[in-house]
């Protein structure tokens, strides 16, 4: 199936060259995790602040259980500090 990874801001460098801009579009098993998709493409733990699918907040004890599905979006934050 097919789902699209989203990072931003220093989570862009995890992305493959065939990316764009800040996104890819993947073929996942129909059993992928969220917190599988994380570790296949090897984002530190400490850099995964915010974690969505589809504009919903994934709790970190929640990844590694909540399944993707056809056409989702997982997009991915790093912790940011602004002022």
């Amino acid at each position: 199936m097919k789902v699209t990874l989203k990072l931003y801001a220093s989570l862009s460098d995890y992305l493959p060259a065939e990316a764009r801009q800040n996104q890819v579009q993947l073929d996942v098993d129909d059993d992928a995790t969220v917190g599988a998709l994380i570790e296949r493409y090897r984002l530190p733990p400490k850099l995964t602040h915010l974690v969505l699918v589809n504009g919903v907040f994934i709790a970190p004890a929640a990844r590694a259980t909540t399944v993707l599905r056809e056409g989702d979006q997982l997009a991915v934050w790093p912790p940011i500090a602004g002022g």
